[in-house]
């Protein structure tokens, strides 16, 4: 299936992951709105991929925010596509802590509502559009790839917000895929193991080896550009709907 010339949206899309996708579809001929509120970095790479390609500052917990972007990519032509992949907060904390203190309610709310109700808050008003088009030759209206982790299927200690947020996102993939196969919509899920990210990087080639220590084969962190790929897959294979794919190595978190 080709998806040359169309549009799609990608949330987070100004570095990591989310980069190496916009550019994937960007190679591949696709119009692509980056979702972030990254403004420096979004607005670099927009300037960098050209016309086809622009920055629209989006709040993915904020419905407003949400439905400017998809006018803003509405006008660059026929939006059919999404891949949802935003990050930006994180909260590391026990259940019961060591000093014997609860967890933060705040903590996990506020983990709960960027990277699964966000991500339902994207999904769930792109598809609301997408559902307006026709239906193309292919036989679908278009497509969505949300981003989950294989922290929702391993949680480990101090990252229950986490694992039980991306579990969410891990749990919407068959159920949306079963409410959008009314309106020929296509709804799949990545899940990641640990990916060679900019913020990963970031923790030095010591800890690096640690977290590549734990990958059965290939013995190597993730590329982005194979979560790209991945993606381009997901979007583009018409009888793949419904699924999680594990992009990992065949790793499996530990407690730790």
């Amino acid at each position: 299936m080709t998806i040359s010339g169309s549009v799609a949206i990608v949330t987070g899309g100004a570095g990591g992951l989310g980069e190496a996708v916009v550019r994937r579809l960007h190679a591949e001929g696709v119009k692509v709105v980056i979702a972030d509120l990254a403004d420096d970095k979004a607005a670099l790479l927009a300037d960098e991929l050209g016309e086809s390609v622009i920055y629209s500052r989006t709040d993915v917990t904020d419905e407003s925010s949400v439905l400017a972007t998809i006018a803003a990519a509405a006008e660059l032509g026929e939006l059919r596509y999404a891949v949802i992949g935003h990050g930006g907060w994180g909260v590391a904390e026990r259940v019961v802590n060591r000093d014997g203190s609860p967890a933060t309610l705040s903590g996990f709310t506020k983990t709960i509502e960027l990277y699964l109700t966000g991500t339902y808050n994207v999904l769930r008003l792109v598809a609301a559009h997408i559902a307006t088009l026709d239906i193309t030759e292919a036989g679908e209206r278009g497509a969505i790839v949300s981003t989950a982790s294989i922290a929702g299927y391993e949680g480990q200690i101090g990252q229950t917000a986490y694992a039980a947020a991306k579990a969410g996102v891990i749990g919407l993939s068959i159920a949306v895929a079963r409410d959008l196969s009314s309106v020929g919509i296509r709804y799949n899920t990545i899940a990641p193991g640990t990916m060679r990210t900019p913020m990963m990087e970031s923790v030095g080639e010591e800890a690096l080896a640690k977290f590549t220590a734990n990958v059965p084969f290939p013995k190597r962190l993730g590329e982005p550009a194979e979560f790209a790929d991945t993606a381009f897959y997901l979007l583009t294979n018409g009888y793949v709907n419904g699924e999680t794919v594990r992009l990992d190595g065949a790793q499996r978190f530990g407690p730790r």
